[in-house]
């Protein structure tokens, strides 16, 4: 070991705690050289270079795609590891029994041994990052210290990184420390994990996007969960979009679903095109992350605090998402995509009639062997590419949201769309979420699983706590937005799903935005308001009398059995379950009965 650590390339910082926590991870990981990130084109285009040098980089087609790299991960390292991801509070009870724990002095020492001398041979990167709007009141800043350029490349592009968020960090003095290395990319020697009250995180042993990029979930929703529970706001796992209509107000909708469930589709929805030729409009704000605080008129206001999107490949095409297509067009890492012949990007479902011709694994593409990109393959683009990116994603004072929007994957039961009473019964709608699992976690496909506000993986802490603090915003005074619950995944007795979906699915925010103006009419059911017959503009749309009753009808037996399963889920929760949400669902309950 060193007397001392190598010297530090770069400026430095003139932040005292900075530099000695900087000085610290040094000596315990013994890089051959340390590297403060400034975000520059120059930084940026040498480390691109060194990457493409040693294999960790492919330059795609310059003609097709300019600017724009493959990256393959290790085969083992494809997705999120919840099962390794741990919320470290000295009491058990404040993680929940939704967060795997352990006692911070035990988890410090358990992963500092793996930091221990991991960076031998390797530089060591200080990334100082703004998540959210450089001179946003609602942004939070953070440093994140790794070994890994690739993940400097794309924090680079996710984040507000450099110069200016380091300039930010020394002038208010706080910032979360994120300490990661890929180690030796062994599942067994890999864990995730979060100190809320030391804001701090630490990862070993994944190079993968949600557990090395932590500024995404780990800081801006882990971490970022805790600080606004302390501090009196909302990290949430939700897209933002603006509804322009042709009158030309522009209504903002937050919504939650979990990862792989649409999120990046409805964020850059394209209207369909009789609603086009009428003028409506959407705005893209973000895609997965969103930051809510209650405004001076107490309407609650969100900022994005991602600078990029860290989006789905499979699936993406021009019909599922052109603007999305178009986003990737250049400028963009690609993570575990098949190429084709001449060294173009292809995932399944891009439906451009080019074919694939080398796999996610760097292997001669066979469909009986893998699919040529890997399910929950990624892409890494700015926000700023996209055709409906808007400029007030970087408003300092975040956008008013009108409405909040819940939904998962259901086949069965849970109707296209429905309003809830109010704010208490919108908690519990969002409590309630259920969803069948995806491809951007490991573990088995297609399991039904709740998944509250689509927080289950990503709360920092204990979920009837959480419960608590938004049943907390219903305050005198405040001006909250209505809660919907919509289900784009309906199945018919063929298994086909019901509802077209893609730009259909404005059809359904129309509604939304008529309810919160107080123009559209709906029809009163105990699980809340569902669109009357008509109210709903579905010229165009081809569904049967049956599809029409699955979408828009009510199944009382059905939902009496959603609402057992859900009174015994917020009994796991114990005594700390809000007395409200359990009355709720009690009140919800009895009139299901009747």
């Amino acid at each position: 070991m060193p007397a001392t650590p190598p010297a530090p390339a770069g400026a430095g910082s003139t932040l005292q705690a900075l530099t000695d926590w900087v000085a610290e991870v040094a000596a315990l990981t013994r890089p051959d050289a340390i590297h403060w990130c400034d975000g520059s084109d120059a930084e940026n285009a040498a480390l691109v270079a060194r990457m493409e040098a040693d294999g960790t980089l492919v330059r795609l087609n310059e003609q097709t795609h300019p600017h724009s790299w493959l990256h393959r991960s290790h085969p083992d390292d494809v997705a999120r590891v919840e099962h390794l991801t741990l919320v470290c509070t000295p009491q058990r009870e404040d993680a929940g029994p939704n967060n795997h724990w352990l006692a911070p002095a035990e988890a410090h020492a358990k992963i500092d041994a793996l930091f221990d001398g991991c960076m031998r041979g390797r530089t060591m990167y200080v990334i100082p990052y703004c998540m959210g709007p450089i001179d946003s009141p609602l942004s939070r800043c953070g440093v994140e210290i790794t070994d890994s350029p690739y993940v400097v490349a794309n924090m680079r592009i996710m984040t507000r990184m450099g110069a200016p968020a380091l300039a930010r960090i020394e002038r208010e003095g706080r910032f979360v420390k994120g300490l990661h290395s890929i180690g030796e990319l062994d599942p067994e020697r890999r864990f995730i994990m979060h100190f809320p009250e030391e804001l701090t995180i630490k990862s070993y042993g994944s190079g993968y996007g949600g557990n090395a990029l932590l500024g995404k979930k780990c800081h801006a929703l882990r971490i970022a969960s805790y600080q606004a529970r302390r501090e009196g706001w909302l990290a949430e796992h939700m897209l933002i979009l603006g509804l322009e209509t042709p009158r030309g107000e522009t209504h903002y909708i937050a919504a939650a679903f979990p990862s792989a469930c649409g999120k990046t589709n409805l964020a850059m929805l394209i209207p369909p095109e009789g609603y086009r030729e009428a003028g409506w409009k959407i705005w893209t704000i973000g895609d997965d992350i969103c930051w809510m605080r209650p405004g001076a008129d107490g309407r609650l206001y969100a900022i994005n605090p991602e600078a990029g999107f860290f989006g789905v490949a499979p699936g993406t095409s021009r019909k599922s998402n052109p603007n999305a297509l178009a986003t990737i067009q250049s400028h963009t890492i690609f993570t575990n995509v098949g190429v084709t012949a001449d060294n173009q990007p292809w995932w399944e479902g891009i439906d451009n009639g080019q074919q694939p011709v080398v796999d996610w694994r760097g292997q001669p593409y066979d469909p009986a062997v893998r699919p040529a990109a890997h399910p929950n393959s990624r892409f890494t683009v700015s926000a700023r590419r996209c055709p409906s990116y808007s400029d007030q994603a970087e408003a300092p004072q975040g956008v008013p949201i009108s409405a909040i929007v819940f939904g998962g994957r259901r086949a069965t039961l849970v109707p296209l769309v429905f309003e809830a009473r109010d704010w208490t019964h919108g908690v519990l709608v969002g409590a309630a979420m259920g969803s069948e699992t995806t491809a951007a976690a490991t573990g088995q496909v297609g399991v039904l699983r709740r998944d509250p506000m689509a927080m289950k993986p990503f709360c920092g802490y204990n979920f009837a706590d959480y419960f608590a603090h938004w049943l907390s915003f219903d305050q005198p005074g405040a001006q909250l937005p209505k809660v919907f619950h919509v289900n784009w995944f309906r199945k018919g007795a063929d298994g086909k799903f019901l509802w077209p979906g893609f730009g259909d699915n404005l059809r359904v925010l129309e509604w939304m935005i008529r309810r919160v103006q107080g123009t559209a009419g709906a029809v009163e059911t105990p699980i809340g308001a569902l669109p009357r017959p008509g109210e709903i503009d579905l010229e165009g749309v081809a569904l049967t009398p049956e599809a029409q009753e699955a979408l828009f009808g009510f199944d009382r037996e059905g939902w009496c059995r959603e609402f057992g399963s859900l009174a015994e889920y917020l009994a796991e929760y114990g005594p700390r379950i809000p007395e409200a949400l359990r009355a709720e669902q009690q009140r919800i309950a009895a009139q299901l009965q009747e």
